[in-house]
């Protein structure tokens, strides 16, 4: 009897833990598909995130009234001069989704000017931390991004400041 009851403990320990395993996973996670954004432009077209499959792509949330964003939209700007044009062994030159949760277009269209933010990937709807893109991502704070490939797979999230130039540069082809 002894041994029926610690081989049930056992068992019941063994799922326990491959269940609690897969709770530390926040979806979107490495290795998943991005899910597909399509948000309006600054120009008011609508502009998805599949449109620049085939690239690496840094998905970038950030505001305009987002200090530690507005600082690291300068790593984002320096790096992504330096890898627009190159070639990766995940894709063909570096784009940035960037994706904003502000609520007011000029306010946010100035803060793209004043940040110097040369991509042409600049969207929002304008909700703040209302967007459905906050649950879709499954974000509590900015900013926040990720890498994905020219397939849309995942590589890395909330890669900051020197760390994403250095993470491009490790897929930079031979």
């Amino acid at each position: 009897m002894k041994i029926l009851n610690v081989f049930g403990i056992t068992l019941l320990l063994v799922i326990i833990t491959a269940f609690k395993s897969n709770f530390n996973v926040i979806h979107p996670a490495i290795g998943e598909k991005a899910p597909d954004i399509e948000l309006r432009n600054s120009e008011g077209k609508l502009t998805k995130l599949s449109s620049l499959k085939g690239k690496v792509v840094l998905i970038d949330f950030w505001a305009s009234w987002c200090n530690p964003c507005r600082i690291e939209n300068q790593h984002i700007r320096k790096t992504y001069a330096q890898f627009k044009d190159a070639t990766f062994k995940i894709g063909n030159g570096f784009e940035v989704y960037s994706v904003s949760l502000d609520s007011d277009s000029s306010i946010w269209q100035k803060a793209i000017k004043n940040d110097r933010m040369n991509w042409s990937a600049h969207v929002s709807d304008f909700k703040k931390w209302d967007s459905p893109v906050v649950e879709l991502y499954n974000f509590r704070f900015l900013p926040h991004n990720l890498l994905i490939d020219s397939a849309g797979t995942i590589m890395a999230k909330n890669i900051m400041g020197h760390d994403l130039e250095k993470t491009l540069a490790a897929y930079l082809a031979d």
